[in-house]
């Protein structure tokens, strides 16, 4: 079953009052700004947010400082202004993007993540972010597991801009290290703090307010920054024997090396892609618009705390959206690179946010979840997400791929070399390993297949051969010049390429002109050294 699962809060009374509330607040911070600063400065030690003539950063002192909303000024990283192009006056949007599909497997259901997975994916990529209720609990909360399993578990937080930008050479958002450390506690008690200062109150407020809040905020609010504890290294998944989610196949920290998981042929774990990684957050802390790296899928699970609001565009239009961004959002100054991959260098720098609604203008889906502690969000390769958090919360994400990832990691290694960005994965090395195991198992006539194993099993298939019908002609056509000298002995590890920074696992040349390894992409250089895995 599917359903949108939104609560929408009618408690229009109580938010009125919480309004009339905030304005008699603003009136009083306006009267006495210069005395809150002075007071601030002196609370802090005068290590407030402070900006150098070079526009460089030293970010220290407490998190009031970082997340301060008395009005006072700042330059440059953290001064709002106006922008023409995003339109906030009227936050009427919001309640127009449609929910992104809920699914509440059953325990049985729920045995296997990657089988649940292919079963649901046909329907939910079409959305690019879906959402799924866990029917097992944590016996042991998160907090517990990072105090008291994790001794001596600090973490180092970003300072996020709370702010829209003009996106050119003069203006865009950049976030920053904090300088300070935290527990888990100490974090926590930070954030609901602001929280409470902000609200009047430690309880959740309707995610419908939130979402216009925070783009309030980020347009005209007084909030300069916010902090964000993003990619931290380790799990909040207990270890204990007796809890049901954590030692279930669901446990974030195990999900990379299941059976079907492609992941698990990576000879080195990879902190974030194959290991998962904590996102603790705050009121307004976001992340921005991306797509996971290569193209991977992701999961990510809510521990604890306020909610998430999360935006998705489905895959079929992730070249709309880059579109949209390249032509309405980023001005040509700061494109490094022409064409279409423009947009998606840029935003691979992860710090681009603006709203939605420029999106819908243009006939870009997108799509809306609110994630709950006890519930996964899946982001479907090549789908585009962003959001934000509702207080002070604790995530954990991890990637993964299955066989219909394949062909899409293929273009994204194929966009990487284009901007000559060195790999993460080795997409080569894992397509044939793959194969090779496929090819083994097939041997075998009385395995029974589902469905979605076949379709995965063919999307192996072809992009193999794929590969390799590639490779043989260039090969063919090296030979062919008489340019290589001579054939090296196999080599049975990835190698970069030279130029283009492409990994190359079957075959490599080695070329005088370079004295270093290049992929068959480049044409026929003289004076080269051919080395195979495969004879074609």
């Amino acid at each position: 079953m599917v359903e949108g699962r939104v609560s929408l809060s009618k408690e229009v009374n109580g938010l009125e009052l919480l309004k009339r509330k905030r304005l008699q607040r603003v009136k009083s911070e306006t009267v006495s700004r210069t005395y809150c600063v002075t007071n601030m400065m002196a609370r802090s030690g005068g290590d407030a947010l402070r900006v150098s003539a070079s526009r460089g950063m030293r970010l220290q002192g407490s998190a009031e400082s970082f997340s301060r909303s008395n009005g006072a000024s700042s330059e440059g990283t953290f001064a709002k202004h106006k922008v023409d192009k995003f339109d906030i006056n009227d936050l009427e949007w919001t309640e127009k993007i449609p929910e992104c599909p809920v699914y509440f497997p059953t325990k049985e259901e729920f045995e296997d993540p990657l089988v649940y997975l292919q079963k649901i994916a046909p329907e939910a990529s079409r959305y690019g972010i879906c959402k799924i209720v866990s029917p097992l609990s944590a016996a042991v909360p998160a907090g517990v597991v990072l105090m008291k399993e994790k001794l001596g578990f600090k973490f180092t937080t970003r300072v996020q801009p709370l702010r829209l930008s003009e996106w050119n050479n003069d203006d865009r958002v950049t976030f920053f290290m904090s300088g300070r450390n935290y527990t888990f506690r100490e974090f926590e008690k930070m954030a609901n703090k602001v929280f409470t200062r902000r609200y009047y109150s430690a309880g959740c407020l309707p995610a419908t307010y939130l979402e216009k809040e925070f783009w309030h905020e980020i347009a005209c609010g007084k909030t300069e920054s916010v902090e964000y504890a993003c990619d931290v290294e380790g799990s909040a998944f207990s270890s204990s024997p007796n809890d049901p989610l954590g030692t279930s196949k669901w446990n974030l920290k195990n999900l990379s090396r299941l059976p079907k998981s492609t992941l698990r042929l990576l000879e080195t774990a990879i902190p974030g892609v194959s290991d998962p990684m904590l996102y603790i957050g705050m009121l307004f802390s976001m992340f921005a618009w991306h797509v996971e790296d290569h193209y991977l899928y992701s999961i990510n699970y809510h521990h604890c705390g306020a909610s998430k609001t999360w935006y998705g565009i489905p895959s079929h239009a992730a070249s709309n959206f880059e579109k949209v961004v390249k032509e309405h959002v980023y001005t040509n100054d700061i494109l490094s690179v022409d064409g279409e991959d423009g947009a998606f260098d840029v935003l691979l720098g992860k710090t681009t946010l603006f709203p939605p609604n420029i999106l819908l203008e243009h006939e870009v889906p997108v799509y809306k979840a609110v994630q709950q502690p006890g519930e996964f969000v899946i982001t479907f390769p090549s789908a585009y997400h962003a959001g934000f958090s509702h207080g002070f919360n604790c995530g954990e994400a991890v990637n993964f791929a299955i066989g219909d990832w394949f062909p899409l990691g293929a273009v994204a290694s194929l966009r990487y070399a284009h901007l000559n960005r060195v790999p993460l994965l080795p997409h080569e090395e894992l397509l044939c390993k793959e194969a090779m195991l496929l090819y083994t198992s097939l041997e075998l006539d009385d395995l029974d297949y589902l469905p979605a194993d076949l379709a995965s099993h063919y999307c192996i298939k072809v992009s193999f051969v794929k590969l390799i019908r590639f490779l043989h002609r260039a090969r063919w056509s090296v030979m062919k010049s008489r340019a290589c000298t001579s054939v090296s002995p196999y080599y049975y590890r990835t190698i970069v390429c030279t130029l283009c920074k492409r990994d190359c696992y079957v075959a490599f040349v080695n070329c005088s002109c370079y004295s270093h390894p290049v992929c068959l992409r480049h044409g026929n250089p003289l004076n080269l050294l051919y080395f195979g895995k495969f004879s074609f």
